[in-house]
């Protein structure tokens, strides 16, 4: 999925201890609407990256869309376009997407099932719902790299989870572990995905790793977080705390995601598909894939020396973005640059 950042927006929920005994503050990350791109494009639900919250243990980014019924429409057409540093997660409720990328990789991504990419130095790929899908439904999270592996080669990964089930409620842990359930996906640093359905009056307590940050998205139906109502489409952040974790389902029952992992305790550049360190590495990622695809550079955008920009590029981190078939639809070209430098975050 690329990314056509809007600007963003963030409300803090704050609760009341004399109300309810809970000092801690619950932190709600709000949607904001951003085209993939093209005039018929579909739209997508962004929660993070947001201006306050970049990171949710080292999860960087978060589309939610659908259900969007796209007969007669384009769907999710994104031609071929690069990332690195990263690795993305796709995770359809409804539908089918057709994956290929330039480690030789095809795949179709389908409802519960995992499909894991890694960007590492550098990657391009592109992904087109199917022509039998009606209704597309679903979300793409993106995982920043840590510094020490952020150069590791691209690979594709596939893994269908078990569900694991209680008392009104399924789960299906993609990454890490939860409930007796361990993902065999190996990961660059600790993390937690699952998908969990719950019933209608349904509810269930995690013990979580404290030392973890937690989201919380709700997909549809209603929730209470902790005894805090999350509205739908939300992203609700937990901040690391030896407590439980606790989700009571109501009207309609819910459908959730829930993403975890220890602080990153790194600072990130995230410019369009690529995660850096600096400025100047994501102006020569830039510039290193419009060289690619034979689109202009435009180095005069760089606010900097270009020799600078390719310089601050370690040799295990320099992106080559690999091969595609010729028959594929033309690839994207990188946007603008920004008019200011870009400020690690993180």
């Amino acid at each position: 999925m690329s990314n056509l950042e809007a600007r963003p927006e963030e409300v803090v929920c704050t609760t009341d201890p004399e109300t309810t005994g809970t000092p801690e503050p619950l932190e709600l990350l709000v949607p904001r609407d951003v085209p993939l791109g093209g005039p018929r494009a579909m739209n997508v639900r962004r929660t993070l990256p947001q201006r306050r919250r970049s990171l949710i243990g080292t999860w960087c980014f978060l589309d939610h869309y659908g259900p969007q019924d796209i007969t007669g429409q384009a769907g999710m057409n994104v031609p071929r376009h690069p990332h690195t540093g990263l690795q993305t997660v796709s995770w359809l409720f409804t539908g089918a997407i057709e994956h290929r990328d330039s480690t030789g990789a095809q795949a179709v991504v389908r409802p519960g099932e995992l499909n894991l990419m890694t960007a590492g130095s550098g990657i391009s790929h592109s992904e087109y719902s199917t022509p039998e899908t009606t209704i597309l439904h679903g979300a793409q999270l993106w995982i920043a790299l840590p510094d020490a592996t952020r150069g590791s080669s691209p690979g594709f990964e596939h893994y269908r989870p078990e569900p694991v089930s209680g008392t009104g409620w399924t789960a299906r842990v993609f990454l890490g572990s939860l409930l007796g359930s361990t993902s065999p996906v190996a990961t660059h640093t600790q993390l937690l995905g699952a998908e969990i359905l719950m019933d209608e009056g349904a509810s269930l307590t995690l013990d979580p790793d404290g030392g973890f940050e937690h989201g919380v998205l709700l997909d549809t139906g209603t929730l209470l977080l902790n005894g805090q109502e999350i509205p739908a489409g939300h992203l609700a952040y937990l901040p690391p705390a030896d407590r439980p974790l606790t989700l009571a389902a109501h009207d309609g029952g819910a459908r959730l995601l829930l993403i975890g992992g220890p602080p990153m305790g790194e600072q990130i550049v995230m410019w369009w598909n690529f995660v850096g360190r600096s400025h100047e590495e994501i102006v020569e990622y830039r510039r290193a894939w419009q060289e690619e695809i034979g689109a202009p550079v435009d180095p005069g955008q760089a606010l900097g020396d270009p020799g600078t920009a390719a310089a601050a590029v370690a040799p295990g981190h320099r992106p080559h973005f690999g091969p595609f078939p010729p028959d594929q639809q033309e690839a994207l070209p990188a946007p603008s640059l920004p008019n200011a430098r870009m400020r690690p975050r993180g």
